[in-house]
């Protein structure tokens, strides 16, 4: 399997008032999975990510991670998209213990350029990765980004091209499925072939990026 396959596999996360909710963790590359339950902590909900990536035009991988998820990121949908292939994702989540959210319709592919132009480059090992090569935004992928993706004594991955401004703004965090701690960076401008806000993500967008490229 190419780098490329490789990094698209790896890629978010869910608040509510209340008592705590006891909640399935476990991640897959399918469109199901099964896990142990874990207590989550107060103001949290079921959450369910699924990703897909595209290369080629075709689908190519997909992932799925279920955790306890912040409520805000409840709704989430976004993609990004470079030069090789695209990545697309959908999180959404249930408020009883141990139940299993349904999964959204993904995004859809915008195809009417937007303007922007982005570098694009992917590095299956490394954080960091930079060539001439750019590609044309489309949709509302409206944002630059350098997206950087770390499993301690693992995994190092870089991904430059266009996103949607929903990924740069899901904010910081790690977190911790199965054993397995991933961090994930975004760095996004909206300004085409520069770089200038850093942001992180939650760790089940990295999650969902991984298969991709591996």
């Amino acid at each position: 399997m190419t780098p490329l396959l490789g990094i698209l596999s790896l890629l978010l996360a869910l608040a509510v008032t209340g008592d705590a909710l006891s909640c399935r963790q476990c991640s897959s590359f399918t469109s199901t999975c099964t896990g142990s339950s874990v207590a989550c902590p107060a103001g949290s909900l079921c959450g369910s990510t699924y990703t897909e990536t595209s290369v080629g035009g075709s689908t190519s991988a997909q992932s799925l991670i279920m955790t306890c998820t912040p409520s805000s990121q409840c709704h989430f949908n976004g993609s990004l998209s470079m030069l090789q292939g695209r990545v697309r994702m959908v999180t959404s989540c249930c408020s009883t213990d141990n139940c299993v959210p349904t999964i959204p319709a993904l995004p859809a592919i915008g195809s009417n350029p937007n303007g922007l132009v982005c570098r694009s480059c992917v590095s299956a090992s490394s954080t960091w990765c930079y060539t001439s090569d750019t590609v044309q935004c489309t949709g509302d992928e409206n944002m630059c980004l350098l997206q950087t993706t770390e499993i301690k004594g693992t995994l190092s991955t870089a991904i430059r091209g266009c996103t949607t401004k929903s990924l740069c703004d899901l904010g910081s965090q790690s977190q911790t499925i199965q054993g397995v701690t991933t961090n994930v960076k975004f760095i996004c401008t909206s300004g085409g072939l520069s770089i200038h806000k850093v942001i992180l993500t939650p760790a089940i967008v990295c999650l969902l990026l991984l298969k991709f490229f591996f």
